[in-house]
């Protein structure tokens, strides 16, 4: 099966705002963050139901090397990722918004 893949703006946003950190950290750090993400969504993509559900429906993947969790639910043939936070965020921050994110 070929799934879509659809990356909401939050998760975008979230996205940005980890490559700005790295980036400035140190250069091309950032780059190398949103290749080993886009890697994650590869790998979701093919594999999408390997992750156990941890809330309602929501999954979640670890990246590797970045410390960084990628949110995502699955509906029929698509995926949609809803956040891509730090691991080591407070739980009830991601649970807030995938909270907020499966109402919509």
């Amino acid at each position: 099966m070929t799934w879509r893949l659809i990356v909401r703006p939050e998760a975008e946003r979230d996205l940005s705002e980890a490559y700005e950190w790295y980036e400035a950290q140190v250069p091309g750090l950032g780059a190398q963050f949103v290749e080993e993400f886009e890697r994650t969504l590869e790998s979701i993509q093919q594999f999408p139901e390997k992750q156990a559900a941890i809330y309602r429906d929501v999954r979640r993947a670890l990246t590797h090397r970045f410390p960084y969790l990628v949110f995502y639910v699955i509906h029929e043939d698509t995926i949609s990722v809803l956040g891509v936070l730090h691991a080591s965020r407070d739980p009830r921050a991601w649970r807030r918004r995938v909270r907020n994110l499966t109402r919509q």
